[in-house]
């Protein structure tokens, strides 16, 4: 039997899903956590959340709101983590390399260093990214750490990655010029590992006729992660999603600079919440039932 879903509720943009665990989360919560925040705080935030958590086993996908919310992965990750009895790896379908330099703590474009570095984490790879994020004008941003260690991958598509050759770090930048190829490849070294999967899921991935969320978005098309998810069935023991759509006006004139910063304008999304969050219901639906194939 496949375990709920848990839903930590940051944002109300998830809709209800079959036998899921919601945990609502306040106002405060969202202001201190949402796009970024100290590794004290998130930590502070998440142990106060434990008591209302299911144990690790007791629960299946966790659905957290908005890609805003994409570091809690770090913390769902570590839980996952400390029930397993070998490295596991950590595959993340992202338009964004979730790598770049953040000193203030830990945010949604940062977490995945501070992941691919963990001892138990055999290798992380981060598929889809058609993001900027990756090009000659944004090198310096990256934190290159576990690129030199051996330990993170990207797959990119149509992105000029050339510069990661100077560095000695051209294996680590997988680049192909469409998507039907990146998936192809990714699916195929995939298959070939025998390590547990975590699954981490930001639904700005997709081209935004599949679904629409608050970031710039990539190519990949329901075909092609129904192409990705197989190289994992029978090796996932856990997942999250994010990338559903919400509004929110930061009360920390720090976090509403950081966040126009990186080209969000929310405010003017409000207009087309309601269809745009439908559309994000009918496909986490569909997201659950093809998790629960890969179990």
């Amino acid at each position: 039997m496949t375990p709920p879903p848990l839903v930590l509720d940051t944002d109300a943009s998830v809709g209800p899903l079959p036998g899921e665990i919601r945990i609502p989360l306040s106002d405060d919560w969202r202001e201190a956590v949402r796009f970024g925040c100290s590794q004290s705080t998130l930590q502070a935030r998440m142990d106060g959340l434990e008591p209302l958590m299911p144990s690790f086993s007791g629960h299946g996908t966790v659905f957290m709101g908005s890609g805003d919310f994409h570091h809690l992965s770090l913390p769902l990750i570590l839980r996952c983590l400390h029930t397993q009895r070998q490295p596991v790896e950590i595959v993340v379908l992202d338009n964004h390399p979730d790598n770049m330099r953040f000193p203030w703590g830990v945010h949604c474009g940062s977490w995945v260093r501070h992941v691919a570095l963990l001892p138990e984490v055999a290798h992380m790879h981060v598929i889809g990214i058609t993001s900027n994020d990756l090009s000659l004008g944004h090198a310096w941003e990256h934190q290159l750490a576990a690129l030199r260690a051996g330990k993170l991958t990207y797959w990119s598509c149509g992105v000029n990655t050339r510069w990661a050759r100077y560095l000695g770090l051209g294996e680590r930048f997988r680049s192909f010029s469409h998507t039907d190829a990146l998936i192809t490849a990714a699916a195929g070294q995939l298959a070939q590992s025998c390590h547990p999967v975590y699954l981490s899921i930001d639904k700005d991935v997709f081209a935004p006729d599949v679904v629409r969320t608050n970031w710039d978005q990539g190519q990949m098309r329901e075909a092609h992660l129904e192409q990705l998810l197989p190289a994992l069935r029978g090796r996932l023991v856990g997942s999250d999603v994010t990338g559903d759509v919400s509004t929110w006006q930061y009360r920390s004139a720090w976090k509403r600079w950081l966040s126009a910063a990186d080209g969000q304008k929310t405010e003017r999304e409000e207009a087309e919440l309601p269809r745009w969050q439908a559309r994000q219901h009918a496909f986490n639906l569909q997201l659950l039932d093809w998790l629960a194939a890969l179990r």
